[in-house]
């Protein structure tokens, strides 16, 4: 059973078979984002994907990182990562009818909790370089 479909920019269909959600800054408890705080973050959350999918893939797409203008603390200017974390599991199914199709685990910051689908799915989601990164497995 898949949650959605998305449509890479290179046209492959992808489905989404799991997804794992949660607050970027949900927790954070003094303190504000800065870069060394999201830094961690980002590590944290390759790392929390490479370990629940260990025999699978994983990419990690760059998060846009946001400067509002408010004044810099002790730890330098204030940084904001999108409000929430991702992890997601996505197959495709084999382009030229062999029988074998392609995983990859992929860890990504987006604006809302919401699934991402087809082609409104976010464009750095939608940018992943497949053929690249996914690992083949037999069906």
């Amino acid at each position: 059973m898949s949650l959605s479909h998305i449509v890479l920019s290179s046209g492959r269909r992808v489905r989404l078979t799991e997804l794992r959600m949660s607050s970027t800054y949900g927790g954070m408890l003094e303190g504000y984002p800065h870069q060394r705080v999201n830094d961690r973050k980002i590590d944290w959350l390759r790392r929390k994907a490479e370990r629940a999918y260990s025999s699978m893939a994983v990419h990690l797409v760059p998060p846009g990182r946001a400067y509002p203008d408010q004044p810099a603390g002790r730890s330098g200017p204030v940084e904001l990562l999108p409000a929430v974390m991702c992890v997601g599991a996505f197959d495709s199914a084999p382009l030229d009818g062999a029988m074998d199709g392609s995983a990859l685990v992929v860890a990504w910051f987006q604006a809302e909790a919401r699934v991402p689908v087809g082609e409104d799915a976010d464009p750095a989601l939608r940018g992943i370089r497949w053929e690249e990164r996914a690992r083949d497995y037999e069906l």
